[in-house]
């Protein structure tokens, strides 16, 4: 369904992730990107071409090892990915339509202690919880402890 909300604009849900995760970590090399994202590098390499072939990102060689590939999205991407944030508020606001707050704050909740359960289970090939994640951690204990006054 969400390829489908995105297919006016020309971009799929996998490239919607890796663009967006690229715009976070610019100028990141293709290896390590693909070992991030916990994707094959012959995966992330087709996905990064057909952003490039869009436009939305460049490859550049590494300044001190002309092997490695690092790759930076482009001004028009920035453009554009406001443009797909609003899509995807709206399609979010679709999905979460008639569910209370408490509950989605709930399911959040559950949902981050199961990922922090997998991560913990890993064995070290999973990327590191994100600042972003950091901050919901701490938005959601703030959230619990709000509730137990209440």
């Amino acid at each position: 369904m969400f390829d489908r909300a995105l297919a006016p604009l020309g971009i799929t849900r996998s490239q919607w992730w890796v663009l967006a995760f690229i715009s976070r970590k610019d100028g990141l090399p293709q290896v390590q990107l693909a070992n991030e994202l916990d994707v094959g590098k012959v995966a992330v390499g087709a996905l990064i071409d057909r952003l490039e072939s869009s436009g939305f990102v460049i490859r550049q060689a590494d300044p001190v090892d002309r092997r490695v590939k690092r790759v930076y999205v482009t001004k028009q991407a920035r453009g554009f990915l406001e443009k797909l944030r609003k899509e995807t508020d709206k399609f979010n606001a679709k999905i979460v339509n008639g569910i209370d707050r408490k509950q989605l704050e709930d399911a959040s909740d559950a949902l981050l202690a199961m990922k922090h359960n997998l991560l913990a289970m890993s064995d070290g090939t999973v990327a590191n919880i994100s600042d972003d994640e950091e901050e919901e951690t701490q938005r959601s204990k703030t959230r619990k402890k709000r509730r137990a006054v209440a």
